[in-house]
């Protein structure tokens, strides 16, 4: 029987045939691997994709305040929320701010409330005079501006006007302060008359007058809480006054008398929330 030699192979080339095995057994092995084993990979990279996704998703959410998320997340604690100065965006505890930097205050109010319409029209008319190239019209018939008109309103929507809160900011000399009309009481008295003029059909009623001062700013507010009757309306009013660089802030909350016992936790709120910033 003839015998088959087959050729012989160098030790030197062990190796190289060595390492083909080892590839092939590499290869072979990764066949004999489960799908979980070989999805492994990509399933780590889904799992982080996910994380992602849902993370950016949930930052849309609360930046819409979807349903209110938002706002039942900074109801956990509110305090936090309003130092922050989130409720500009989200209402905290059924309440928004009117955040107004340019005009120097800041004060919460019903976020189910809105702006006065009116009030925006105006300002929008006064802005197209500022940016008119052609000189205002001579005409003295003319009133003349009203300083007393808010600056800010807000109010249930679709009401008659008679509940409401705004702001009134008037100039005053440089060296106005309230201090220097008396105590508290002095004080009253005089917004009161100054209210009622010399009307005989209109009377005014103080039910309260308090005094507060800022340990930061040193700004002085004074609080006052005052019925206003006329044979056509009766409406209880919270106001707070302050001073600073030559102009007088006034917030004031108002409602007819037969609401005062609905809203009048709601006006408090308002009143100690009114703040003058620079």
């Amino acid at each position: 029987m003839t015998q088959q030699k087959f050729p012989a192979t160098h030790p030197a080339e062990f190796p190289k045939y060595g390492q083909k095995i080892i590839r092939q057994q590499q290869f072979l092995g990764e066949d004999q691997k489960t799908p979980a084993e070989k999805f492994a990979p990509l399933a780590a990279v889904f799992r982080r994709r996910l994380v992602v996704g849902i993370a950016s998703a949930s930052l849309v959410a609360f930046g819409a305040n979807f349903g209110g998320i938002m706002s039942s997340v900074l109801g956990l604690s509110p305090e936090s929320g309003r130092n922050l100065k989130l409720d500009v965006i989200y209402p905290i505890d059924g309440y928004s701010r009117c955040y107004e930097p340019s005009k120097g205050f800041e004060f919460i109010y019903p976020s189910s409330w809105v702006g006065d319409r009116r009030l925006l029209y105006r300002a929008v008319e006064r802005a197209e005079l500022e940016r008119s190239l052609d000189p205002p019209p001579v005409d003295d018939s003319l009133p003349p501006r009203n300083f007393t008109e808010p600056v800010v309103a807000f109010g249930p929507p679709g009401s008659s006007g008679e509940l409401n809160v705004s702001v009134i900011v008037s100039p005053v000399p440089s060296n106005f302060s309230i201090e220097d009309f008396g105590g508290e009481k002095e004080i009253a008295e005089k917004i009161v008359k100054k209210i009622t003029g010399k009307r005989s059909d209109i009377t005014a009623t103080v039910f309260d007058s308090k005094a507060t001062q800022d340990p930061m700013s040193r700004i002085n507010y004074y609080n006052l809480e005052f019925k206003v009757e006329s044979p056509s309306f009766c409406r209880h009013n919270v106001a707070v006054f302050a001073a600073k660089n030559g102009r007088l802030f006034t917030i004031n909350a108002q409602t007819p008398e037969a609401k005062w016992p609905k809203v009048q936790q709601g006006f408090y709120k308002i009143a100690d929330s009114f703040s003058l910033i620079s």
